[in-house]
């Protein structure tokens, strides 16, 4: 793990391997869009947030003139270690474009291939920790958290995944880099972001959150969209480093 600077995300270096991607067609439920599942290979080593961005690390951005000096509420729930909330694909990119330049290294959203690879952490069931939901491992309605259905949790309030990540599943939603296609045919099997093809006007979030009703949306292979602009109360970010 390392920071490139004091309020700097914490990032954990997640190894090169490979993985199947997408749900199974035996998965149950199972919604169209997580397939068909194909291979991908993560050719090189790259850095992930350890966990969600955060108010803290977001005000930062702000009180250094970045992220376009947009301060978004935290309904009261408090900011510090509460992973940042009403932002959108484009805040998301602002803040990476902010990092890059404030530390000379390249911050970026991961690919959507990248984020469930670092997600399942090696793991091939429906969540992280198996196929039942358990108690109180995400916060996510239905998952038997203290804060499931009422707010965002402080982040790392979970147990890590194998690569170290916390929250991956729950708390909020993650945007990442990929344009939304309606299926995985026809998708890159490097990695790389999806940007070509598909409707771009529209980007993946993945991972769930606290308020979505149902815990499959909080499956490791569950996808969503939104538009760019769109800010909500339970999406947010993390962010990946390209390494040296």
């Amino acid at each position: 793990m390392f920071r490139d600077c004091p309020l700097c995300p914490e990032m954990v270096v997640v190894p090169a391997g490979a993985f199947t991607l997408g749900s199974p067609a035996s998965e149950v439920p199972r919604d169209g869009d997580e397939g068909p599942q194909h291979p991908v290979t993560i050719a090189r080593p790259f850095a992930v947030g350890r966990h969600e961005v955060t108010f803290a690390e977001w005000d930062a951005c702000v009180a250094d003139g970045g992220c376009g000096g947009y301060r978004p509420d935290d309904k009261g729930w408090g900011r510090g270690d509460r992973p940042a909330i009403y932002i959108s694909w484009d805040d998301a990119k602002s803040y990476a474009a902010w990092l890059s330049q404030y530390t000379g290294k390249t911050y970026r959203l991961l690919s959507e291939a990248e984020w469930e690879y670092a997600a399942r952490a090696g793991t091939t069931t429906r969540f992280l920790w198996g196929d039942g939901v358990g108690r109180n491992l995400a916060n996510c309605r239905g998952c038997g958290s203290p804060w499931d259905g009422q707010q965002t949790a402080p982040v790392g309030s979970f147990p890590v995944n194998g690569f170290g990540l916390h929250d991956m599943l729950g708390n909020v939603w993650e945007w990442v880099e990929d344009c939304w296609h309606r299926s995985y045919e026809g998708a890159p099997s490097d990695g790389s972001p999806w940007t070509s093809g598909g409707d771009c006007a529209n980007r993946v979030l993945r991972g769930g959150s606290w308020n979505f009703i149902g815990v499959w949306y909080a499956r490791s292979v569950y996808r969503n969209r939104s538009f760019t602009v769109n800010r909500y109360i339970n999406a947010g970010f993390r962010l990946a480093r390209t390494l040296d």
